[in-house]
C-alpha cells in the first residue's frame, strides 16, 4: 500500500528523517541568505542549532551502525567525520564571531558548500548502504534513537567530539550549558 505524503513525513525511519533534515538545513541556509541583516541573526541562531543537533544525533546513532555493520563502513564514516569536523571548526567560528562579522556572508556560502557536499555523501554513500542492510522496523529503532540523541544535544558546534563515546561522555553537560547560554541570550535579547 502506498502511503500518502503526511503519512511518509509522521514516519520514523531514520533515512527518511535524515534525508528530510538535510532539506530543512539547506532551506534554513537559504533563509539566512535572504534575511535583512537585522533578521539574519534570529534565522543564523536556527540553523546552527539545527546543524549541531542533527550532526551529533549522526555521530550518535548512525555512523556507528554504519561503521560496525557495513563492508567499507569505517571507511565511509571516518570520512564523514573528517568533514563534520571541517565543517564544525568553521561553524564555530562563525557562531561565535555572530553575522555582523564582516566575513559572514563569505564564510556562509564556504559553510554551505562544505555542508551540502556533505549531506551528498552521505546519502550516497551510508545512507544507501543502510537501507539496503537494514529492515524497516531497524530504521525506525534507529529513527527514534535519532529523535532521543537530537533532544539531548548540544545546540552549538563542539569540534572534535566526533565520536558517539565523546558524545556521551561529553554531550550531556556541554548540551545543558549550550542550552543555558540559549536562554540567557534570549532573555538579554542578543541574536548571536
Amino acid at each position: 500500500m502506498t502511503k500518502t505524503a503526511p503519512e511518509r513525513m509522521q514516519e520514523t525511519d531514520v533515512i527518511e528523517l535524515l534525508i528530510a533534515q538535510h532539506g530543512m538545513i539547506r532551506n534554513l541556509f537559504d533563509e539566512v541568505e535572504q534575511a535583512p541583516p537585522e533578521r539574519r541573526g534570529e534565522a543564523f541562531t536556527r540553523l546552527v542549532r539545527l546543524l549541531a543537533v542533527h550532526e551529533t544525533a549522526e555521530e550518535e546513532i548512525v555512523h556507528p551502525y554504519a561503521r560496525a555493520k557495513l563492508d567499507g563502513g569505517s571507511g565511509v564514516v571516518d570520512d564523514r567525520l573528517e568533514e563534520e569536523r571541517e565543517a564544525k571548526e568553521l561553524l564555530q567560528e562563525m557562531d561565535q564571531a555572530g553575522p555582523d562579522a564582516p566575513d559572514f556572508m563569505d564564510n556562509l556560502v564556504m559553510l554551505r558548500a562544505a555542508v551540502e557536499a556533505h549531506a551528498r555523501a552521505e546519502e550516497r554513500y551510508e545512507f544507501a548502504k543502510i537501507v539496503q542492510h537494514t529492515t524497516e522496523a531497524e530504521r525506525r529503532a534507529m529513527g527514534l534513537g535519532v529523535k532521543a540523541a537530537e533532544a539531548m544535544a548540544p545546540t552549538h558546534p563542539h569540534p572534535g567530539t566526533e565520536s558517539a563515546t565523546k558524545n556521551v561522555l561529553m554531550g550531556t553537560p556541554v548540551a545543558m550549558m549550550d542550552r543555558a547560554r540559549d536562554v540567557i541570550r534570549q532573555a538579554m535579547g542578543k541574536k548571536d
